[in-house]
């Protein structure tokens, strides 16, 4: 629950963060009372009570209203690109399931093809979310394969650090979420995002993302996309459940994971990628 404003001038503040201001005008002079106010106090005052974690905030419906235990799970996500077929089930299953704007995506698939000089062209076509055409190329292709992404789910992340009203939160059980309440859609996240998965929703005009179907995985069930795999290249894990098939994976083989020199520690790893996957 958040605690109640320790006087009025906190409780102005708040009133100005959770109502979006509508120009950059009223955006500056509300940032500018919040930091005078001070807005670190406000922030820490709003996180879920024995979370125990930087960067989290109310607790989400999903795990206050279904009894969810959130300290008792830590989820993965893992890509095998060895399987990928590029069929565009899971992109599409991602839409219709979230909602998900035409023409944006919170997850889609890139064809790489590599030729023998090692030139490498990489196109997605509406997010491969309808497959790909047969490639017409009259280069010598030697290489070629499928390379679905999402929010990494980051253990360190830029998304939560950038925002200056604490919209974006990472859970206790590890996913990367947004509260549209509080966002403001200024797009520092968006910006600051080193995979680009993050886009603001033209109708809601706030920060949107892949949340790894959160309201799914709280009640036991598989993200979207990974139920509609036809070939399990997608899955997803939990490292606090005894004998869970992908931490295994992920403990005993060789998974990788994308920009490792950012240290933001993703969530999400890879099987089989090669050097010129980015």
């Amino acid at each position: 629950m958040p605690t109640t404003p320790a006087n009025d001038s906190d409780a102005a503040v708040r009133q100005e963060v959770d109502s979006p201001p509508s120009t950059r005008r009223e955006f500056i002079k509300c940032t500018a009372s919040a930091v005078g106010a001070g807005v670190v106090t406000l922030v820490i005052g709003d996180l879920a009570a024995g979370a125990g974690e930087a960067g989290l905030t109310t607790t989400p419906s999903d795990v206050a209203d279904g009894g969810y235990d959130w300290t008792r799970h830590r989820y993965v996500y893992l890509i095998d690109t060895r399987k990928c077929i590029g069929c565009g089930f899971c992109v599409r299953a991602c839409a219709q399931e979230n909602d998900v704007p035409p023409g944006y995506f919170r997850t889609w698939v890139e064809r790489y093809r590599v030729s023998r000089t090692g030139e490498t062209e990489v196109d997605s076509p509406d997010g491969g979310k309808n497959g790909f055409e047969p490639p017409v190329s009259g280069r010598d292709i030697t290489k070629g394969f499928f390379f679905p992404k999402l929010c990494n789910q980051c253990t360190f992340t830029p998304c939560v650090q950038l925002c200056p009203v604490g919209a974006s939160y990472r859970t206790v059980d590890g996913v990367i979420l947004v509260d549209e309440k509080r966002c403001i859609g200024c797009g520092y996240c968006v910006q600051g995002c080193p995979y680009g998965t993050r886009f603001i929703h033209p109708e809601k005009h706030v920060a949107s993302k892949c949340t790894l179907c959160y309201h799914r995985i709280t009640r036991g069930l598989k993200p979207a996309c990974v139920q509609a795999c036809p070939v399990e290249a997608r899955m997803i894990g939990d490292t606090r459940q005894v004998g869970d098939k992908v931490a295994e994976i992920i403990a005993t083989e060789r998974v990788q994971v994308l920009q490792p020199e950012l240290l933001t520690e993703p969530n999400c790893y890879y099987l089989g990628l090669t050097r010129e996957a980015r």
